[in-house]
């Protein structure tokens, strides 16, 4: 049977880039000659605040009078698993040494960057968890300073949730900042003094694009857009709760992608049929966010068979993939392409995105072909250091001298002849290539 879609999408990923590009440039020029005068006017342009942009201990200490002990609790049990799942990830990344011929020892170290710079969403949704996905992530990384921004509501300043957690959650310095100029900000230094040498966090298209255009001057986590979620669904799948957890992710915005592969074609047109009610029974703003994603970026293809299935999966490289199949080991030993992997009916995108240990900042726009998520490994620099006695200069030395010679580097070629001539004075060494 051929690859066949129920449901073709009526955009791409890629639709509205130039525009975006365009305002990004010109937002980011205008802060780097600016500086901080120019975010405060960008924040009470585009947001409506005209308050403090530190946050200041009294500011975290009133928000967190606010908070219920529940949410303090709720929050509490997230930073746990994610950050005993961090921590696990830090003791896999080893420093090491090897003997590699005698005489001649290499090995690496992990550094972690002296600084990280957090974005937090904070406009149409307070992403209180991805205060803790990032924060939390680059100090198990045993990243210095962390400076984290999240987007102020006009005369409000962050949302209360947000500023607790990334607080309790070891950010050094907090910014009412959001959007093109929370990322630049951090970028920069202002306000902060500190300029990241790495910029982590999910954001919006404008988000995106900034650390896009950033990257080189600062390390980013990875180069990511709007929300995605694919699901595999075959025969045994429920139709209602793969179209519940299609919807949950549409509601994050007008250009959330949502796919279906599914082995059955019932299964998906009943998920079809379900998907609009369960999108209107949806408070705003999530109910209008999740219309335009599925009406504009949902597809439906139904594969016949798993290996089909398989290839148009990876070719989505979806951030968050679902699997709702039989002989699940048989998925997770096949499946190549995504951010993170949802593996059975019993977990779902919403667990991993709030509090079930794994990074809820991943991959979008296919780049889960060549990269994960985030993890502390984005916040350390593997460096590689080599030292050798004089007498395994013998083989390397010579060896050395005659590749760069090969190459033309009569430079190079000396360093190894002087070490040579040096330290075996009465021996004679082919050096020529």
């Amino acid at each position: 049977m051929a690859v066949s879609y129920l449901k073709k999408a009526a955009k791409s990923s890629a639709t509205g880039e130039d525009d975006t590009r365009a305002t990004v440039a010109q937002m980011l020029s205008a802060i780097e000659a600016g500086g901080e005068q120019r975010c405060i006017e960008y924040a009470a342009q585009l947001d409506g605040y005209h308050g403090n942009i530190i946050a200041t201990s009294d500011d975290i200490a009133q928000a967190t009078s606010r908070l219920s002990q529940q949410v303090k609790d709720d929050i509490r049990f997230a930073h746990e698993r994610v950050n005993k799942f961090a921590q696990k990830q830090r003791q896999a990344l080893i420093d090491f040494e090897v003997e590699l011929s005698p005489g001649l020892w290499a090995g690496q170290r992990q550094i972690p960057v002296q600084t990280a710079g957090c974005y937090i969403p904070g406009g149409r949704y307070s992403h209180v968890a991805s205060a803790i996905m990032s924060v939390a992530t680059a100090k198990a990384a045993g990243v210095k300073h962390v400076v984290a921004c999240s987007p102020p509501k006009p005369d409000a300043g962050i949302n209360d949730a947000i500023l607790y957690t990334a607080d309790y959650c070891g950010a050094d310095t907090i910014l009412a900042l959001g959007g093109v100029q929370g990322i630049a900000a951090m970028a920069f230094g202002l306000f902060s003094g500190q300029p990241a040498d790495v910029l982590a966090g999910p954001g919006n298209r404008f988000v995106a694009e900034a650390k896009r255009m950033l990257f080189g001057r600062v390390g980013i986590d990875m180069f990511a857009g709007p929300t995605e979620i694919a699901v595999i669904a075959d025969h045994t799948a429920d139709p209602r709760i793969v179209a519940s957890d299609l919807v949950g992710q549409a509601e994050h915005g007008p250009d959330s992608p949502v796919w279906l592969i599914s082995l059955d074609e019932d299964v998906a047109r009943k998920t079809i049929e379900l998907v609009p009610g369960l999108i209107e029974s949806m408070p705003e703003p999530s109910r209008s966010a999740a219309r335009s994603a599925w009406a504009d970026y949902g597809e439906v293809v139904v594969c016949g068979s798993r290996e089909e299935a398989v290839e148009v999966s990876d070719k989505y490289a979806a951030e968050h993939l679902e699997i709702h199949c039989q002989d699940l080991d048989w998925w997770v030993e096949n499946l190549n392409n995504y951010g993170s992997l949802f593996v059975g009916e019993e977990t779902t995108v919403t667990y991993g995105d709030k509090c079930s240990g794994t990074n809820h900042i991943l991959p979008t726009k296919g780049a889960a072909r060549y990269t994960g998520g985030l993890s502390v490994g984005k916040f350390i620099k593997t460096v590689t250091t080599q030292r050798m006695t004089k007498e395994a200069n013998r083989e390397v030395g010579a060896a050395a001298a005659r590749i760069s010679r090969l190459e033309g580097m009569e430079g190079h070629a000396r360093s190894g002849d002087d070490r040579l001539s040096k330290y075996f004075p009465t021996e004679t060494f082919d050096l020529s290539h």
